[in-house]
C-alpha cells in the first residue's frame, strides 16, 4: 500500500485491512486478466469503493438497489475524473448475472450485502456467476461475536444472549440485520462455487477503543492501524473483528 502523507483517520481505520486484502489480491488478477479490470460492485452505494478501483484504471459497474445512492456516485466519479469509467445500475444482489451478465466480470465485491438480503445463500450463489472462472470474490460481512461482545461489554445482556442464540445473529426483534459466524461464512463462500484464499478481521479493536483516546495523541491513530493489520489474520484476534473480509476465486465449473 503507498505510503500515507496525512494523519490516519478513522475510515482508514474501517477500511484498511480491506483495502490491504483486496490490492494483494487484486495483484494476481492483473497477472491473469491484464491491468485493467471488469469489476461489479453490488450494494456499491455512493462509491467508496469503486471511484478509487476506478481511478486505478479499472470498469466498475455499481450495482445498488438505492437509486439516491447511485446519484451520490455518479457525483463523485465526476468529482474524481472517472465517470467514463464507471455505470451506476439499479438491482440488487440475487438478479445480479441478469444485469451485468454471466461470467463477464474479473472481480465481485460483495460488501456488507448479505446482512440484509432476504435470502443470502441464494444471492451469493446467484452472485457468483457473474465472475469469469478464476475471478476473484470479496465479500465483507458482520460478524456475530463481535456484537456479542460489543452487548457484553455495553452490559446489554439480554441482548447479546439473543444474539448469541439467534440463527441470524440479531440481537432482538428490532435488529433487521444479519450477522454471520466464521465458518458459516467460509462455507458459503465455497458453497456458491468459490474457493477462499484469504479471510481478515475488519475493526479487530477501532470500535472497542474511546476515540478521545485516538484523539488526544496523535500518534495513537497510526499505531491501532498498524495493530489492526497484524491482529487481522490471526485468530483469535480475527474472529473477534466487527466484520470479517472472505477473499476467494471463482472455481471453474468444467
Amino acid at each position: 500500500m503507498a505510503v500515507r502523507s496525512r494523519p490516519v483517520t478513522w475510515g482508514d481505520l474501517r477500511q484498511a485491512v480491506v483495502w490491504r486484502g483486496l490490492l494483494d489480491a487484486l495483484v494476481t488478477v492483473t497477472a491473469r486478466a491484464g491491468s485493467t479490470l471488469d469489476v461489479v460492485d453490488a450494494g456499491g452505494g455512493s462509491g467508496g469503493f469503486a471511484v478509487p478501483l476506478a481511478e486505478r484504471g479499472h470498469r466498475v459497474t455499481v450495482v445498488d438497489p438505492s437509486p439516491d445512492a447511485l446519484a451520490s456516485l455518479d457525483h463523485r466519479a465526476a468529482e474524481h475524473g472517472v465517470r467514463h469509467l464507471v455505470t451506476a445500475r439499479q438491482g440488487d444482489l440475487s438478479v445480479l448475472p441478469e444485469i451485468v451478465g454471466v461470467g463477464r466480470s474479473d472481480v465481485l465485491l460483495c460488501h456488507t450485502v448479505l446482512e440484509v438480503v432476504d435470502e443470502p445463500v441464494a444471492a451469493l450463489t446467484a452472485a457468483v456467476a457473474a465472475l469469469r472462472p478464476g475471478g476473484l470474490l470479496s465479500v465483507v460481512a458482520a460478524n456475530r461475536a463481535a456484537v456479542v461482545l460489543a452487548r457484553v461489554l455495553a452490559g446489554r445482556l439480554a441482548e447479546a444472549q439473543h444474539a448469541l442464540a439467534d440463527p441470524g445473529g440479531r440481537c432482538g426483534g428490532f435488529d433487521r440485520a444479519r450477522r454471520f459466524d466464521g465458518g458459516t461464512l467460509v462455507r458459503m463462500v465455497s458453497d456458491a462455487g468459490a474457493d477462499v484464499i484469504a479471510v481478515h478481521g475488519v475493526r479487530v479493536f477501532a470500535d472497542l477503543v474511546p476515540a478521545a483516546a485516538v484523539d488526544a495523541d496523535p500518534s495513537a491513530a497510526e499505531r491501532l492501524l498498524q495493530l489492526e493489520i497484524a491482529a487481522s489474520s490471526r485468530a483469535p484476534f480475527r474472529d473477534l473483528a466487527a466484520h470479517l473480509h472472505v477473499l476467494a476465486h471463482r472455481r471453474d465449473s468444467r
